[in-house]
């Protein structure tokens, strides 16, 4: 005889747009461990779930589920949490699409990279409806639907940015610390996003200026020293801004950035490789613009921020002819 257990529901609801990789990996999780889930997709998307479940392939441990999903034509109800997962080019497009759930309690959790849409979606939405949070996660959706977790870290971080935390803050926190993945609710969110920004700003300015792999960058005849001086430009800009990465940490980054025969990429480099939009100014854009306001003098981080750019000129100049 099989045993079949019942997952109690939580009566927080919560909406995840879009059921890519970040959003649907962390909402299929939270959906196993009984969060009240609900995916915001397009139609061929909701098609494909609805035919074929939302399935996740991860080293700590694969599911399938059969998830909720709504389009955005049907989206009417206010939501008690939304999850923002989206690009940060798509984000004018997924505050109009998540705005008819956001009631008077509602609270949104963005995990975009960068923290520019902090103040974007603060001032559509009101502060006191904005959380912090970062995700350190590679995942990738690949053309048949599935999710694949192709890295050993499934972190989310999340915490209040405004002295007085929404309501859902902590039964939120109950939800994700028992939902199979490392779950951080931090006092100090803002330093967090900080801290990833300076890593992915790197990574990435590293990454796509050289298209290559850490591993392959350091094997080049500047390679380690473009790498070590993008990270201290970085750091400088963070410590100009009030939000000084700590040693410790610095030189953990500094560890992973530099290891020998790394696969490691950023995203954004598979971006460039599938000739698509790019989130360029949102990150190294951003840490450049800031840079500037603060006068700290990042001439590498200038020149792969202007690569992107390049890059990017290219690319719409073809979409015309």
């Amino acid at each position: 005889m099989g045993v079949f257990m019942t997952i109690e529901r939580s009566a927080m609801r919560i909406l995840v747009l879009g059921a890519g990789g970040i959003g649907g990996y962390f909402g299929a999780r939270i959906h196993q461990a009984g969060g009240d889930v609900t995916f915001l997709v397009r139609p061929a998307r909701a098609a494909q779930l609805k035919e074929k479940g939302l399935q996740v392939f991860s080293a700590f441990g694969d599911l399938q589920i059969t998830p909720k999903v709504v389009t955005r034509e049907e989206l009417r109800d206010h939501i008690d949490v939304i999850m923002l997962s989206c690009k940060a080019f798509d984000l004018e497009s997924a505050m109009a699409a998540i705005a008819p759930a956001l009631g008077e309690q509602s609270v949104i959790l963005p995990l975009l990279n960068g923290i520019g849409h902090v103040d974007a979606l603060a001032a559509r939405f009101g502060a006191e409806h904005v959380l912090g949070g970062v995700a350190l996660i590679s995942v990738m959706l690949v053309p048949t639907g599935e999710i694949r977790h192709v890295n050993k870290m499934h972190r989310l971080v999340t915490g209040s940015l405004t002295a007085r935390p929404s309501r859902w803050l902590d039964p939120l926190a109950q939800l994700l610390s028992r939902a199979g993945f490392d779950f951080v609710l931090s006092p100090a969110i803002e330093q967090a996003m900080w801290d990833k920004f300076v890593f992915l700003s790197t990574l990435a300015g590293a990454t796509c200026t050289l298209r290559a792999s850490i591993g392959h960058i350091l094997d080049t005849v500047a390679g380690e020293a473009f790498i070590n001086g993008l990270l201290a430009e970085c750091a400088r800009v963070a410590a100009a801004s009030g939000h000084a990465v700590a040693a410790a940490q610095l030189t953990t980054y500094r560890t992973q950035l530099t290891e020998k025969g790394s696969g490691l990429v950023a995203s954004m480099l598979r971006d460039v490789e599938k000739g698509g939009p790019t989130e360029a100014d949102h990150i190294l854009g951003d840490m450049v613009g800031r840079a500037q306001a603060k006068g700290v003098d990042v001439p590498q981080l200038r020149l792969a921020y202007s690569h992107l750019q390049a890059y990017d000129l290219r690319r719409k100049a073809a979409a015309t002819i």
